[in-house]
């Protein structure tokens, strides 16, 4: 009988979430291969082997799959066609290809979603004209691209028909402008046992020039009744998809008190960095546990917490340049976490800055004085 502790890891993507699940796999010794575009990249320095090469490097992939036990990824856009075939000889790849697929496709992800009775906003597929599709749906409405989008790339808002000129020229679905009260998300684990387990609901408040999450709010300031509606609908949404790992469920709590399910990210999310400070076990420690098929760990939230992200500031672009880090770093409950990209661009993730206090309001305060303290910038 195999060992789970002997296991060869491998991730596909070496940006700051793969730096993350490997500083966790070296907790527990595990061995770590990492395929990624970016030579040296943010991961480098903790794994054992860095393969060079993009995401659809199917000769790369199989690489890596083959050289590893188990093989998860910390982005989606991926050779679906390859995890597939390699798959189906008999690795162990999770969450699995056939998961990866339905989420790569957002207008796959609503279809899902309504297929198993999940709420979601009103949406309909644009089928060949953007105009009358809109004439159709009614505006306002949000236009998404099936696939490609993220961190707010790939959304439109058109508010009028003026609007459509400047629409997105690729496979999109129009969807409901929800008007907004708070927008929630929760972190899900499933283990290759069935076992499930869920994190606090947190909130999330987003830069809208980059339409980038800013900050996150644990736990959510909502009513109890909505944080169990919230964690019911997570849970329904990983079980459905068969998943296994840490999933991402972002959710819209609109006007009138309704939980919607907006997207599913099927692997560390940022709206989950906060576990690593405020929680019993870690996003990423869980998401090895479950891939491993491990017991999953406690998900209790030990402390409040606020995580804000480092966003590299407007008009800077190079070598990245913390200014603010040693005021920041004597707030008290502060941690900084420093992904190692080399180069910082307007509003490029460079970190996050997590805030823990037994009292939210007091977190929220730090937090705001953290935002107003430490700038991303380039050096010379």
């Amino acid at each position: 009988m195999s060992c789970p502790m002997d296991f060869k890891i491998g991730i596909i993507g070496g940006g700051q979430l793969g730096k993350m699940l490997a500083q966790e796999a070296k907790k527990l010794n595990l061995p770590v291969t990492v395929l990624d575009p970016t030579p040296q990249c943010p991961a480098y320095s903790l794994v054992d082997r860095q393969i060079v090469a993009g995401f659809y490097d199917e000769v790369k992939i199989r690489e890596l799959v083959t050289s590893s036990d188990i093989t998860t990824f910390e982005i989606e856009h991926i050779s679906t066609k390859v995890l597939k075939e390699l798959q189906a000889m008999g690795h162990k790849i999770h969450p699995s290809p056939e998961v990866l697929e339905i989420i790569q496709d957002k207008a796959k992800q609503k279809q899902m979603l309504d297929k198993n009775g999940i709420p979601t906003a009103r949406w309909a597929l644009v089928e060949s004209d953007i105009a009358e599709a809109a004439r159709k749906f009614g505006l306002p409405a949000v236009q998404k691209a099936c696939k490609g989008g993220y961190d707010g790339r790939g959304v439109f808002v058109i508010q009028n028909p003026e609007d459509l000129s400047d629409a997105l020229q690729c496979e999109s679905f129009l969807e409901e402008l929800i008007p907004v009260e708070k927008e929630l998300a929760v972190m899900v684990a499933r283990n290759i046992k069935g076992e499930v387990k869920c994190y606090p609901v947190v909130e999330m408040t987003f830069n809208h020039k980059a339409n980038i999450c800013d900050d996150t709010i644990a736990p959510a300031r909502v009513e109890e009744s909505i944080k169990k509606e919230a964690e019911d609908l997570a849970i329904r949404c990983v079980k459905a998809l068969d998943g296994v790992g840490i999933f991402g469920v972002e959710m819209f709590l609109t006007k009138n008190n309704r939980v919607l399910v907006n997207e599913i990210a099927p692997r560390p999310h940022n709206s989950g960095h906060y576990t690593i400070e405020a929680c019993v076990t870690s996003q990423f420690e869980q998401h090895l546990r479950a891939i491993l098929g491990l017991p999953l760990g406690s998900t209790e939230l030990v402390m409040p917490a606020v995580m804000v992200n480092l966003l590299g500031a407007e008009g800077y672009q190079g070598k990245p340049c913390f200014e603010g880090i040693d005021e920041v770093l004597s707030i008290p409950g502060v941690s900084v976490h420093i992904y190692g990209k080399k180069e910082t661009k307007p509003y490029r993730k460079m970190g996050h800055i997590t805030v823990v206090d037994k009292n939210i309001e007091n977190a929220l305060e730090k937090a705001e004085i953290v935002k107003k303290t430490i700038r991303v910038v380039s050096e010379g």
